[in-house]
């Protein structure tokens, strides 16, 4: 297999393991790759390397893809997301002084429970909530307001978003610019460990199998080099399948502790990977199974129904057709490269490309090659479904 050399660009981040691990592990090098692993300093400079071919791909904010079909947030180019790198794995965070308050009036920070962690924080606000997300297209972004806006805080009319780099969470936190953020681990965590927040809830509380990295490429280039496509694929797959060993966990943490990746404490980043966070400064722990996914249950797959939830999400806020934003969105997940990319492989795949998400329970049996495949719960906390399907045939009725 020729040798080939793909640019390839991340954040500093727990979820950008796929890459990493598949560079330094040698999955890459199975497939004739060398990642040059670039990281870059926001998801703004990061969108914007891969739009202009500095980069061959990078690890991606799951909306911006859907986002830029739909032709908002200026990106210039269109963009595929070959794959899911992971699920799950952010953290919502508060304030000492909002820490304080929500105790006070008896909150006990369960770590849990969406509803009661969500009415708490709008009863213990005293003005306007000012959030801190780390890009205004971003998973943070729309399960922060789904959340609220269930709850009936409307979002973002509400509140205030503010954008800054996940690294820069911390001191924004400390320097009082923000009463709470979203962030994706380690920085949540990096917030406790200096003394200046307290982590009120993950994101998997909120949707507990929710898209939150995608391995994103221009779709020029997805056209033009789809073999280098798909030994990519076959490299983060396989990447991601490693990492999800429990085993794998401590030297995975080590790895993403270098200088040139996340420069941090190994024993900070292998909570994320672990599930076992400490959330105040008071020492208290919290364990989350599941809390960042980057294979289990077909965490990888590249759902058309993800990216149409997302789609609907951005089309009620901007006032965009539905119908047409989901039409656009289906074409940005691609489960037909991935199937592709992977056929041979021994595993077993959905047999669908769409599902109603929202709507498992519990582990489930589905429709796939062999039939082995069990896909987890994938509830969201207000028990809402979103059928892609039903979404525009209400719509056509509606027109006619």
């Amino acid at each position: 297999m020729k040798g080939a050399v793909l640019s390839v660009g991340f954040i500093p981040l727990v979820d950008a393991a796929p890459l990493i691990v598949a560079q330094e592990m040698g999955f890459a090098a199975e497939e004739g790759l060398t990642l040059d692993l670039v990281r870059a300093p926001s998801w703004s400079s990061l969108r914007d390397m891969l739009v202009f071919g500095r980069v061959d791909a990078a690890h991606m904010l799951s909306p911006v893809p859907v986002a830029t079909a739909m032709g908002l947030g200026g990106a210039g180019a269109d963009l595929s997301a070959l794959a899911v790198l992971s699920v799950n794995g952010t953290v919502i965070g508060v304030s000492r002084a909002l820490e304080g308050r929500l105790r006070d009036n008896g909150h006990g920070f369960d770590f849990r429970d969406a509803r009661s962690a969500g009415e708490a924080l709008i009863a213990a606000k005293v003005d306007r909530l000012r959030i801190g997300v780390p890009f205004p297209l971003s998973m943070h972004a729309e399960l922060l307001y789904y959340w609220l806006s269930s709850l009936g805080l409307p979002a973002p009319q509400g509140v205030d978003i503010k954008t800054m780099p996940p690294p820069l969470m911390a001191d924004a936190i400390e320097a009082g610019e923000i009463d709470a953020f979203c962030v994706g681990e380690p920085w949540g965590s990096i917030a406790v460990e200096n003394g200046v927040g307290a982590l009120l809830l993950p994101g998997k509380s909120i949707w507990s199998f929710s898209p939150e990295k995608v391995l994103a490429v221009r779709s020029d280039w997805a056209s033009a080099e789809t073999g280098l496509s798909a030994r990519l694929i076959r490299a983060v797959y396989r990447s991601g399948r490693w990492i999800a060993d429990p085993e794998s966990r401590l030297l995975t943490a080590e790895l993403l502790s270098r200088p040139e990746y996340l420069d941090l404490p190994p024993e900070v980043i292998e909570r994320a990977l672990s599930g076992n966070l400490i959330i105040s400064s008071r020492g208290e722990q919290r364990t989350v199974d599941g809390f960042v996914g980057f294979h289990k249950g077909a965490a990888n797959f590249p759902w058309r129904s993800q990216a149409q939830w997302i789609a609907n999400q951005l089309a009620a806020r901007m006032g965009l057709d539905r119908e047409e934003s989901l039409r656009q969105a289906a074409q940005v997940f691609r489960p037909d490269l991935y199937r592709a990319a992977l056929e041979g492989i021994a595993l077993d795949l959905p047999g669908a490309s769409s599902k109603i998400e929202g709507s498992i329970e519990v582990e489930t049996p589905v429709a796939s090659e062999y039939g082995r495949l069990t896909l987890p719960p994938d509830l969201f906390f207000d028990r809402r479904t979103f059928d892609p399907d039903a979404t525009i045939r209400s719509k056509i009725t509606h027109k006619n």
